[in-house]
Order: C-alpha cells, then structure tokens, then sequence
C-alpha cells in the first residue's frame, strides 16, 4: 500500500524543548523535596505530563502523598514555567533539516500530522511558523493512553483519513518508536542505535531526513 501521509513527534524531531521541560521539572520537583538530573530527565521524553510527575513523585519516594487533584495542581503548575520558557522560541529553533524535509512532503502532496505527547503542541508550531504544514493535530489530553500505546499515531492516521499502513511516523524516543510499531506503522528513528534499536529506519539526526532514501527503505 502507497504511503500517503507522516505523522511526527514534536520534541527532538521538529524542535528541541528538552532543555525547557527540564528546567520546569527540575524546579517543580525541587519544590517539593526532590532532586533530577539530565540522567532522569532521559526518562521523561516521549511520555505524558502526569506520567513523567508520577515518575518524578516515585524517585522521590514520594509517590503516595499527593491526592490527584493535587498532582493535576503540581503539573499545571509546571507547565505554566514551560509556557513562559517557549514563549522564547522562534524559527530559529526548528532543527537542522526539518523545513526542507516538511517543505519536500507537502510539495510531494503527503499529508501531515502531529502526534505529540505535548499539549503545547500547536503553540510550540505557531512560533515556528510551522502550523501551516500541518494537516490534523493530535489533542494528547483526549487520549486514554500515552506512549508507548499506540493510540496517539492511530489517533493521528484516523484524522488524516488514512489507514494506519499508508502513514510513517517520526520519533526520537524508544516509548515514540514502540508507539508507532505497534500502530502498524513504518516507524522512522532519530537517534542513537541504543535507543531507535526497534526502528524499521534509523538517522543520526534530522538533517538526514530525506523523502528518497525514507521511501527507498519501503521498498
């Protein structure tokens, strides 16, 4: 079956906000006891805002103290800094390859979606100026699972109007690339081999994004 349509992570594919969620964590969790590092903060990419405030909250040994109404508190509240820290973004921040790649598709006709664990993630593209490539956006808040489940892609195909096998997705993340493969998707990685070992196709980073040599593997 013809490949019609990509559907992307954002974090780590489009732009890089690791910096920005860390920095949020970092002082959220210092808030309440608990000390993360970059090491840790490997841990959170790919996932949801309430996963990574539970995985935080259980290093911390503090996993059982909070009701929920209290964690959904704790998580706005770290979001609120992440929205003032991306406040700061601008084209410039769109990695190395992406515009090229996403300016090759949509002359190529393909239609694109985001499937980002983000819920920033149409802001994140308005201060791109990306918005305009993208044909549906995924809403992570209307999603029963997270990654690694695969509803998010399966989500993102169903409002393209495309068959889970007519779509490729884009991640960084191993959670990402489970995700994707599960969905029944050509799963594309940006990484190391350590961590995109479960990709169909892997790059060392997005400025090897190519429609030829993606397309090429498929066949």
């Amino acid at each position: 079956m013809s490949v019609k349509g990509f559907i992307f992570d954002l974090d780590g594919v489009i732009t890089d906000t690791a910096d920005y969620h860390f920095e949020a964590w970092k002082n959220l969790a210092s808030n309440y006891g608990i000390t993360i590092d970059r090491e840790f903060n490997e841990q959170l990419k790919g996932i949801s805002r309430m996963d990574s405030l539970n995985r935080i909250l259980e290093f911390g040994g503090r996993k059982t103290e909070f009701t929920e109404a209290q964690k959904e508190a704790m998580a706005a509240e770290k979001n609120g800094e992440y929205v003032k820290l991306i406040e700061k973004m601008t084209p410039e921040h769109i990695l190395p390859g992406v515009l090229d790649f996403l300016t090759e598709l949509k002359k190529h006709n393909y239609l694109l979606g985001l499937a980002s664990a983000s819920k920033n993630g149409p802001v994140i593209l308005e201060r791109l100026n990306l918005s305009g490539y993208f044909d549906t956006i995924v809403d992570p808040s209307l999603l029963a699972k997270g990654k690694p489940d695969p509803e998010i892609f399966l989500t993102a195909a169903r409002q393209l109007g495309l068959k889970p096998e007519e779509c490729i997705g884009i991640e960084d993340a191993s959670a990402g690339i489970e995700s994707i493969n599960k969905a029944k998707m050509f799963s594309v990685g940006v990484g190391d081999k350590e961590s995109m070992k479960e990709a169909n196709y892997r790059l060392s980073n997005t400025s090897e994004l190519s429609l030829e040599k993606i397309l090429n593997r498929l066949s």
